[in-house]
């Protein structure tokens, strides 16, 4: 879309205006003051002359003054009539005057000259008269190129696209990229594999566009706004570049920081001016991805008392969804991943009429997903498309890309003709636990301590009921770990406490083996304290599962809670909460110390062989513990779960997160 409007007379205006306002004064002899030869004489006595540059072709001098006479008529002399004049920029004669006879002017001016002060006699030099017109031209080259460089740097550079020509006069112009009938747009629906829910109603809000006849005949009203919401990574923006190229009708694209300038008043004139093109294209869609970047609640954090332009922005958005004059074919469609904070004015109906959920693929929505992903891929025979949906749950559209890129890369790097089972689960390892690093030193007695660790964790994995079975284990550092083990957790949408109980179990029992195996404790459990830590107060604090607090929640699923720099509950309150979250811990870690004592021989057992293998699998544990009696069918996907910091390592870990646990619905 050409978004050129027309020529701007507004800048040669200002420049021919600063031209007859600056240049004046500058062209020529203008600025030397006409005296006579008596006056000249009498500067030459007083010792106030430099220097007499005399044209013997036109009868004319020109008089220099010396500094000292300079300054003093600095000082005297009255000021200019126009302040801004730049005379300084150019230096020329002080005085001019029209002689007579040359040998008279000459033969009277060296007989005053030498009655002048021995430090203050003038000079005479000769020369040739200037032409006007070479003055003229010099001068105009010179502001030629001034306003060449202020156009460049000013016009040019700061003006940053902001409209016609990119101009700093346009920079209230929104910055939308605009796509229409002459754009080809290659994504399509039946590019977004999964997402059903969300892809039909999107389908919708294009058909409402294609034939709003058909819904408008029986009274109903198009929707005005579309709102995305899900974890990053879900396919979001994906799903509005589908809308793009299926809606056949003008689709404005743009993030919500196109809004945000330094110059007060821009975002708001950004948002009238796109929806001003808009309503001049309709019907036409417009999308704003991250609308949170504008569209965060107001009145909130907001310690300065002045003025914030996110909230002009903000209002002037609220106004052209909803307000009068706003009866156009245009639908708004955004996308978030924080809509917990957005503003509830904004998320009102008549504004964003509705809101589809975004979710993490489900099983079959990831097969379909690996079925687009792999399309591109030169794949083995061998590989199970259903297997690889089991190994990823919780994986994002985005996180099974970059699975199938990483299994590719791994391939290449090993020389195979093609992308075989094991590149995609070396690629799944990678992902979730970092590089493996073979070639890392660790002492024996360190490597034996990893080796309980990690067998505690599988051990009471395998022997608890609810407790996510185990897939492998492995003490080879990866990443920032030096042992790791990988489980298929159930996927779930509601967690008992029994559930949460064994899981913590499960995660305290690494340190549990090093105490029941050396008798003293390590840092190597600093991933797993701060999960079970989080665990706990989620269990005391959100879902109400404490008995001494009851059915109570301190979860503020409005956001406001952030702001708050107090607890939502008394000092009383806070006291039982700690000691609900310790006695929680502690006897997850005193029950997983039990059921190792129990079990020491099949412990170290499997502590030895993985000290033999430095990978072990889930065969290798039923060869020592037997099949579990409860173990469900595995369709999940291995996740890190017993990660160990080396203890040099830890201090910096130690209070880097603080987030509040997912809830779940």
């Amino acid at each position: 879309m050409n978004n050129n409007k027309g020529f701007n007379w507004f800048i040669p205006i200002i420049i021919l205006v600063m031209v007859l306002f600056l240049v004046p004064g500058l062209f020529g002899d203008s600025n030397a003051k006409n005296i006579d030869e008596n006056d000249f004489y009498k500067l030459v006595q007083s010792g106030k002359v430099g220097e007499v540059m005399v044209f013997r072709d036109s009868y004319k001098a020109e008089v220099f003054l010396n500094k000292a006479a300079k300054s003093e008529l600095k000082t005297t002399a009255k000021k200019d009539e126009n302040p801004l004049s730049m005379l300084d920029m150019k230096p020329g004669p002080d005085y001019s005057l029209t002689y007579g006879d040359l040998r008279y002017f000459q033969e009277r001016f060296n007989q005053i000259n030498a009655e002048a002060p021995s430090d203050k006699k003038a000079k005479m030099e000769f020369g040739t008269s200037k032409s006007p017109f070479s003055d003229l031209l010099v001068t105009a080259l010179f502001w030629i190129a001034i306003m060449a460089l202020f156009y460049f740097f000013l016009f040019r550079r700061m003006g940053g696209g902001g409209g016609p020509g990119g101009q700093i006069f346009s920079i209230g112009k929104s910055k939308a990229k605009v796509f229409d009938d002459k754009d080809k747009i290659n994504v399509t629906f039946k590019d977004v594999a999964g997402l059903e829910g969300a892809k039909e109603e999107v389908q919708e809000v294009v058909d409402f566009l294609k034939n709003s006849e058909k819904y408008t005949k029986l009274g109903g009203k198009i929707p005005k706004g579309v709102l995305l919401v899900g974890p990053p990574g879900t396919g979001k923006t994906l799903l509005a570049k589908a809308v793009a190229g299926e809606a056949k009708v003008p689709f404005f694209s743009l993030s919500g920081s196109d809004f945000v300038e330094m110059f007060v008043g821009v975002g708001a004139s950004r948002v009238r001016d796109l929806f001003a093109q808009a309503k001049a294209k309709s019907p036409a869609i417009i999308f704003i991805d991250e609308i949170d970047a504008i569209g965060r609640a107001r009145g909130k954090n907001n310690f300065s008392g002045g003025n914030d332009e996110r909230e002009n922005t903000l209002n002037q958005l609220l106004t052209e969804m909803d307000g009068f004059g706003t009866d156009t074919n245009v639908i708004v469609m955004a996308a978030t991943n924080r809509a917990d904070i957005l503003d509830k004015a904004l998320m009102r109906a008549g504004r964003f009429d509705r809101s589809i959920y975004v979710d993490l693929p489900e099983l079959h929505e990831r097969r379909q997903i690996f079925d687009v992903h792999l399309a591109k891929i030169k794949l083995d025979p061998s590989v199970d498309r259903d297997f690889l949906a089991k190994q990823t749950p919780g994986f994002s559209g985005a996180d099974i890309a970059n699975v199938c890129n990483e299994a590719a890369l791994i391939a290449a790097r090993n020389n195979h003709e093609t992308v075989t089972k094991q590149d995609f689960l070396d690629a799944v390892d990678r992902i979730i636990g970092g590089l493996e690093k073979k070639n890392m030193a660790i002492k024996p007695s360190e490597k034996k301590r990893v080796a309980y660790h990690e067998a505690g964790h599988a051990t009471i994995s395998w022997l608890v009921e609810h407790a996510s079975p185990l897939l492998k284990v492995t003490i080879v550092p990866r990443g920032r770990s030096l042992g790791a083990a990988w489980y298929l957790p159930e996927e779930r949408q509601l967690t008992t406490t029994e559930q949460m109980l064994d899981e913590m179990c499960a995660t305290l029992g690494g340190r549990a083996a090093e105490q029941v195996i050396f008798n003293n404790i390590s840092t190597g459990a600093l991933s797993d304290l701060e999960k079970v830590t989080k665990r706990a107060q989620a269990m005391v604090t959100i879902y109400g599962l404490s008995e001494k607090l009851g059915n109570i929640s301190y979860y503020d699923s409005s956001g406001q809670q952030e702001y708050n720099f107090g607890k939502p509950y008394s000092e009383q309150t806070a006291k039982v909460v700690d000691e609900e979250i310790s006695t929680l811990i502690e006897t997850q870690y005193q029950r997983a110390i039990d059921i190792l004592i129990t079990n020491r021989d099949k412990l170290e057992a499997l502590a030895q062989k993985l000290l033999e293998k430095e990978v072990i699998f889930r065969e290798d544990l039923e060869d020592i513990f037997g099949k579990r009696a409860w173990d469900p069918e595995l369709t999940e996907k291995p996740v890190s779960n017993a990660e160990e910091l080396p203890a040099t390592q830890v201090e910096e870990e130690v209070n880097t997160t603080n987030e509040t646990p997912e809830v779940q619905h």
